[in-house]
């Protein structure tokens, strides 16, 4: 048997125990599917960027950057800031409200915050739309990968990847896979920047690549792509950059990640950590797609650039390491969304509106069997052979993001969004980033679709938000709390009192309000 082989199964029987040793800890839903909101800075940080890397980052980053050049890197310019946006604007805020509120998925903080169904609906509708998509595109990533070290055929290597990634997300839950990110995180790092130290060291450094580059085409180097396609097209670089800027803010399975935090005082160190490491990974994928010009001009599929360098750099056990860095990038999303997923199906439909009685256990049963269903539907969907992986995660992302940032940002840093803003925002924003994907719009308009959606959905939430009901003053009064800056108690002390203390108060507050205590004790309220 390869070396590579038994590398990989190595890994895979690891990945597994994990989620057999944390599944004694994911016994109530909080449990399994927040990790108990006990996530401290370093996990938060890894599980928070490599959920939103993905197989992507190893497969659809490079091939864009081999079929089109320099321009790729207005991706990669977004994304390094993207995840200190996310954490900045979003963590200790979101992690407060959430608990305030007691909600465990993103969708009910979504109808919780603006107090309607029907925002849940909506955004349940384009969550599960955009999670499957992202699901098909790691699903094929995996595929791929696996049937280049095996030598299988591409559905067998499928099915035996995504099976590894269901069992241990079925047992562990959360704590599984977030601290199996973690050393995800690590493997996906180190072995990117070996082999582009390698690579780079191969051309001849970096002036070599640009000058052996326009040797063969000059435009590889035009910001406007290459075969100038994307000439005066502003529009399209503001969207490429923006994608990954703000885009994660409107991601469930990212911001679900601040909702586990052990408490909003974690938001800082995990800024620190995300920001080391973003800069550490980012760029090196894309440089190595144009690398990938040079040292593979021949090879028939640039999403396996990565893959084939690492054979080409390294020695047979490291580049088995290589390999298990990017299904350690696909196996950590994939998760992530499963995850999500199952906590959607679980929280927001069945307990919700089928049974609102239900127990813990039956809710982390109902997530569990909601996550082996919808696996069992993306392999058998993703042996059909989707779209490239860079194209379907643009356009699941694109869908999702455009559709649901508005709503996540504005529900901590604008007390007037209302449920009428944020549905037409979601309505707005998804379907034109949808269309304008769909109908290949980006070329002859020079606009990207994610730039045309994005502003849209904020035009919506803004002025949307001035009709129907407006924002209950209990509910701005909770904003109000989980934007204090001064705390004077420990993250561990809020965590575990704040939700409890949040009902209690509201009870208390309403029974004052609504009888005639303090009248009767020669007090007036205003």
């Amino acid at each position: 048997m390869r070396i590579e082989v038994i590398v990989l199964l190595i890994y895979f029987v690891l990945m597994i125990g994990m989620g057999v040793y944390w599944n004694r800890k994911a016994q109530k839903s909080e449990d399994f599917l927040l990790g108990g909101r006990q996530m401290g800075p370093l996990i938060t940080a890894l599980t928070l960027q490599t959920t939103a890397m993905s197989g992507y980052m190893f497969m659809g980053g490079p091939s864009l950057a081999y079929n089109i050049g320099w321009f790729a890197i207005f991706y990669a310019v977004g994304d390094a800031g993207g995840g200190i946006v996310n954490i900045s604007f979003m963590a200790r805020r979101m992690r407060r409200l959430s608990q305030l509120l007691n909600s465990i998925s993103p969708i009910e903080y979504l109808e919780k915050r603006y107090d309607s169904s029907k925002v849940k609906v909506v955004a349940s509708i384009v969550s599960i739309f955009g999670l499957s998509g992202y699901v098909l595109a790691q699903f094929l990533a995996s595929g791929k990968t696996l049937a280049l070290l095996f030598n299988f055929p591409f559905a067998p290597a499928l099915i035996a990847g995504v099976t590894v990634i269901l069992i241990y997300t079925f047992i562990g839950g959360y704590f599984a896979v977030a601290w199996i990110d973690v050393i995800q995180g690590m493997i996906m790092v180190t072995s990117v920047i070996g082999v582009l130290i390698l690579s780079i060291v191969k051309v001849g450094g970096f002036t070599a690549l640009n000058t052996k580059l326009a040797e063969i085409d000059p435009t590889y180097l035009s910001v406007w792509g290459k075969g100038l396609i994307y000439e005066n097209g502003y529009g399209v670089i503001a969207g490429a950059v923006l994608i990954y800027l703000i885009g994660y803010i409107g991601l469930p399975h990212v911001v679900i990640k601040h909702m586990a935090m052990e408490g909003p005082a974690t938001a800082k160190k995990t800024l620190l950590i995300a920001t080391i490491w973003n800069q550490l990974f980012i760029f090196s994928p894309y440089i190595l797609g144009l690398c990938g010009i040079l040292l593979l001009p021949n090879i028939a599929d640039p999403e396996m650039v990565i893959p084939e360098l690492s054979f080409q750099m390294f020695p047979g056990v490291i580049a088995a390491v290589v390999l298990t860095a990017i299904m350690s990038a696909i196996m950590s999303t994939v998760a992530a969304l499963l995850l999500l997923v199952g906590t959607i199906l679980s929280i927001d439909l069945y307990k919700r509106w089928l049974k609102p009685d239900a127990t813990d256990k039956q809710v982390v049963l109902t997530s569990k069997i909601a996550i082996i269903m919808v696996g069992i539907v993306g392999i058998v969907i993703a042996i059909l052979q989707p779209p490239g992986i860079f194209k379907l995660v643009i356009f699941a992302f694109g869908v999702m993001s455009c559709a649901l940032l508005p709503s996540f940002f504005c529900a901590i840093w604008w007390k007037k969004a209302n449920a009428t803003g944020a549905v037409t925002s979601m309505i707005a924003g998804g379907g034109i980033n949808f269309i304008w994907t769909a109908m290949k719009l980006e070329e002859p308009t020079k606009i990207h679709p994610y730039f045309i959606g994005v502003i849209l959905s904020s035009v919506c939430m803004f002025v949307f938000s001035h009709f129907g009901k407006p924002t209950a003053p209990e509910m701005c009064d909770l904003i109000d709390k989980a934007a204090a800056k001064h705390i004077f108690a420990s993250a561990k002390l809020e965590g575990a009192s704040s939700k409890y203390l949040a009902t209690e108060g509201k009870a208390v507050a309403n029974f004052i309000k609504d009888s005639a205590y303090l009248e009767n004790r020669g007090f007036a309220l205003a």
